[in-house]
């Protein structure tokens, strides 16, 4: 009895590890990638300001930003005083001519002079992290929609016709035949030689009235 419970026991152990060894031996299928998000922009800017540039992180890294998001260092992001927020704004640098193009998505800098925070990322694309400040100038973008799904194809249809002119089912407007004859006109009723002669009045010789003597 003992022997058949152990090998009772035994072939358990035998079918758990092979569905352990089955589960392990699933290919990995790693996480789809996003895809990078493509944007084209009007060739003239809405606006266009010059100023200083400077660039924020340490401490501010992870706290949340005057819309609501967590600050990464690694964003194209940056601080704008009146821009509103997710406005595009392509940063130049004027010495070099370098360019890119951020992201407004908090609030500042409060330095006189200065108009622009950039992202610490977004500071070393441009050159000016290990300076620190800049002179740029700002272009505000203005994004032109891309459609993402082709155009679908529409049936032919013929024109419709105009309530107003369209007969009715009940009631069909049949067209003339070239055959009919226009309808008559009543005839005319002669003119009595009566009622055309003028009518004249009739005179009666009457005597006149007798003089009456005088008293």
């Amino acid at each position: 009895m003992l022997k058949s419970r152990y090998r009772i026991i035994f072939f358990a152990l035998l079918i758990l590890i092979s569905q352990s060894g089955c589960q392990s031996m699933r290919p990995f299928t790693p996480p789809t990638k996003t895809a990078p998000e493509i944007q084209i922009y009007a060739p003239k800017p809405v606006s266009i300001e010059e100023g200083i540039a400077s660039w924020y992180g340490g401490k501010w890294i992870g706290r949340l930003t005057a819309n609501g998001e967590h600050y990464r260092a690694n964003d194209f992001t940056a601080a704008h005083k009146k821009l509103p927020f997710n406005t595009r704004v392509r940063v130049v640098h004027l010495k070099t001519g370098k360019s890119i193009i951020v992201r407004i998505n908090n609030r500042g800098p409060f330095v006189k002079g200065r108009i622009i925070d950039l992202s610490v990322e977004a500071a070393k694309k441009l050159g000016t992290y290990e300076i620190g400040l800049a002179k740029v100038r700002l272009e505000v973008l203005r994004p032109i929609p891309i459609m993402t799904s082709p155009n679908l194809k529409t049936k032919s249809a013929k024109p419709a016709s105009s309530s107003s002119t369209s007969p009715t089912p009940d009631v069909a407007i049949k067209p003339k035949s070239q055959s009919q004859k226009p309808p008559s006109a009543p005839p005319l009723k002669p003119a009595s030689s009566d009622s055309a002669k003028p009518k004249l009045k009739k005179l009666t010789n009457k005597p006149p009235p007798p003089a009456t003597a005088g008293a």
